[in-house]
């Protein structure tokens, strides 16, 4: 995954939390399609790659931050 060690922190974590949010009023997307998925009331294919969509920005700051911390990773904080 060295393409994403290639963006600085700064653009993950903004672009991320951009994602996770959009749209902010009246609630994020992410929030609303993770309640419809506890109530089991996601089904249709648009909602789950809404989901999908939504919440691939925090879970690119979670690989980032577990390729920073791992011990067996092979790349270098200077690269």
């Amino acid at each position: 995954m060295k393409w994403l060690d290639a963006f600085p922190w700064s653009v993950v974590i903004i672009a991320g939390l951009a994602l996770a949010l959009a749209p902010f009023s009246p609630e994020p997307h992410l929030w609303e399609k993770l309640k419809m998925w506890q109530a089991g009331e996601l089904s249709r294919p648009i909602d789950i790659f809404d989901l999908a969509m939504h919440a691939a920005g925090p879970v690119l700051i979670v690989l980032k931050a577990m390729r920073k911390v791992s011990p067996t990773s092979r790349h270098s904080v200077d690269e």
